[in-house]
């Protein structure tokens, strides 16, 4: 059993770093991606930036006529998510692996991760409400509450990056960093215990409380899925497997590269159809899919 672990440990094929940087005081090498990882993570972000300032003239036209107080703030919500995520993935060579960048890179890291926690909250409370397309009141209880979570979040990340000097957001080789996996399973673990609990209540005698969009359950359990791998690989990190670090590494990539077009293709997408008797025919065709005009009327 021992040999199998040390295998599994020493394996080429579960290792990511291609370059190391040596820190001053010798504990541990910076761990450094290559250009494929960089263009995997870069080109999808520039699209995705070109695609919104090519249709931005006619959604905001959208906008300004539906006059949906939710889907503004969403939308713009979308562009600063875009933007940091875009400057995210740009950084990476010249930022995380370069010495003294540690805190830029770090509060660069922090606001993203934020930003991009703060649109999956706030998707699945707009959805979880019954007037998920308009209406100051869902607008103002979904950020008030989205505000404290992240708030919560971004401190207790600050206080291990800047306080205890954790690197959450740098991978280092030679240290398996007891306290940043853990906080990061526990990060993990809340997430997919949301989504599942949002799966099982789908499945339940529950359902008709939750909205009647089909969409709406493949995006959560796509998230569920992703957020038990992501779980998974911080277990194995956690305790010295090179596989899992790999594995986490991966789930980065995809979130960061696929995260926000899958949002945008799966929820706004509709929304900014030219003729709004397309949106309604989309409406009804996920309701009529999700069983809602099941009805004898004989």
């Amino acid at each position: 059993m021992q040999n199998i672990h040390q295998i599994v440990n020493n394996s080429s094929i579960y290792k990511t770093p291609i370059s190391k940087i040596n820190v001053q005081n010798g504990q541990s090498d910076r761990q450094c991606h290559g250009v494929w990882y960089d263009a995997v993570l870069v080109v999808p972000a520039v699209l995705f930036v070109v695609y919104l300032a090519v249709n931005a003239k006619k959604n905001v036209e959208k906008l300004r006529n539906g006059r949906s107080y939710v889907m503004i703030s969403y939308y713009a919500l979308l562009w600063l998510a875009s933007g940091l995520n875009l400057a995210w993935c740009s950084l990476q060579q010249s930022w995380q692996c370069a010495t003294g960048r540690e805190v830029a890179w770090n509060l660069l890291s922090l606001f993203t991760a934020s930003c991009l926690l703060c649109l999956e909250i706030s998707l699945v409370g707009f959805l979880l409400q019954e007037s998920y397309a308009s209406g100051l009141e869902a607008l103002a209880r979904t950020f008030t509450i989205s505000g404290i979570i992240i708030g919560i979040d971004v401190l207790l990340k600050a206080i291990y990056i800047f306080g205890f000097g954790v690197p959450l957001f740098i991978d280092d080789v030679g240290s398996t960093h007891r306290m940043k996996w853990g906080l990061w399973i526990i990060h993990k673990l809340l997430l997919t215990a949301v989504y599942g609990f949002i799966l099982l209540v789908h499945f339940s005698k529950w359902r008709e409380k939750l909205p009647p969009r089909p969409a709406f359950y493949n995006y959560v359990a796509i998230m569920f899925v992703v957020n038990a791998i992501a779980l998974f690989a911080c277990g194995l990190a956690a305790i010295g497997i090179g596989f899992g670090i790999w594995l986490y590494n991966l789930t980065v990539m995809c979130y960061h590269s696929l995260y926000l077009p899958f949002l945008y293709t799966t929820f706004l997408a509709d929304f900014f159809q030219e003729e709004d008797f397309l949106l309604d025919n989309a409406y009804y065709s996920e309701m009529r899919d999700a069983g809602f005009f099941d009805v004898d009327w004989d």
